[in-house]
């Protein structure tokens, strides 16, 4: 049976049924315990570098007014940041409203931002309160900016600008005090250089820019949120899962992940669904390799390639016939690779 990497729960690994792998366990126990008692970032799991990088950022606003403007890949969880950052703050016991300016076409978003007065449009049958006024004293999270059209720009601008507007179909002005947080995974000078998105929103916008780190540059955080995810869906699912083998978790540290956290978590919970038994089972599918891992795969097969010559040549090195010969090397050439892949001639002799 291959090595296992054993944990419990969440916050909860314990040693490996491998030995060798026990103190491995137990230190990212430790790293990870650090991290939530000197952050508390509860659902935000990791001990990289990178990561600490941007949790002390959070720590360093939070306790501000100041609008942050969270940057980075789809799926690298920036809504979890945004929400650590209100419940460090002042305004954590108000309340935290979101608004996804992507998944709501753009003729209603004016409406969900400001609100609107019965009778303004067609349809609108009811007061409705925006999310600026639901977020008044807490804070309002907008993710993906950048899908803001570039007629609702002014209006959010000199909400921003000076906590003030007017729900559609009013003329009364409504004041606010509300704490930003943007997000997007767009370039937003780039857009602004094609006269997509407008400077001075932007500048307004860009008060405390945090840069969220994409998985592949967190790749020692991989075994954690692997172990948070599987803990999370057994539990769901009613499964005692308990083990992950150790060349299952080599592959995914190693995986490319373009949708990051989220891709992880996807296929996490699918290894989960097709589990039986106590040991992560990940079907056939695996995730793609990622240029980390290149070197080991070429390593892989190179040393696929020397041992079928070796065992073609009964063994046998140089001279006619030999593995030298059909590989078309020399036979100190060989030698060395043999030495640095730890490949034994004895182990394919007649």
């Amino acid at each position: 049976m291959a090595a296992a990497v054993g944990f419990t729960d969440l916050g909860g690994l314990v040693a490996s049924s491998s030995p060798e792998l026990g103190g491995l366990e137990e230190e990212l126990l430790c790293l990870e315990s650090q991290i939530r008692s000197e952050h508390n970032f509860e659902d935000i799991v990791g001990k990289s570098a990178a990561l600490r990088k941007v949790l002390d950022q959070l720590e360093i606003v939070a306790a501000t007014g100041a609008t942050v403007l969270l940057c980075g890949e789809t799926g690298t969880g920036k809504e979890l940041f945004a929400r650590a950052i209100h419940n460090l703050s002042p305004r954590r016991q108000r309340a935290f409203v979101r608004l996804n300016c992507a998944a709501i076409p753009s003729g209603l978003v004016e409406s969900e931002l400001f609100g609107h007065e019965k009778g303004a449009f067609t349809g609108a049958l009811m007061q409705k309160l925006g999310r600026f006024e639901l977020a008044d004293h807490g804070t309002l999270f907008l993710d993906e900016i950048g899908d803001i059209s570039l007629e609702l720009q002014p209006k959010l601008l000199r909400a921003l600008q000076e906590h003030e507007f007017e729900r559609l179909g009013s003329t009364r002005t409504i004041r606010v005090d509300v704490r930003l947080i943007a997000a997007t995974h767009r370039n937003l000078q780039d857009m602004i250089r094609n006269n997509q998105f407008r400077e001075d929103l932007f500048y307004r916008l860009n008060v405390f820019p945090i840069e969220i780190p994409p998985l592949r540059e967190r790749r020692e955080d991989i075994p954690l949120l692997v172990h948070y995810f599987v803990s999370r869906h057994s539990r769901e699912m009613q499964k005692q899962i308990k083990f992950v083998p150790k060349q299952v978790m080599e592959t995914l540290v190693n995986a490319e992940w373009p949708g990051n956290i989220r891709e992880l978590e996807n296929f996490i919970e699918r290894c989960v669904i097709f589990t039986q038994g106590d040991e992560l089972y990940v079907p056939h599918t695996e995730p793609r390799r990622s240029a980390v891992a290149a070197e080991s795969t070429f390593e892989g097969a190179e040393r696929q390639v020397i041992t079928d010559a070796l065992r073609a040549a009964s063994g046998r090195i140089a001279g006619k016939g030999g593995a030298a010969e059909r590989l078309g090397l020399k036979r100190t050439t060989l030698q060395n690779k043999m030495r640095k892949l730890n490949i034994s001639r004895a182990d394919h002799s007649a």
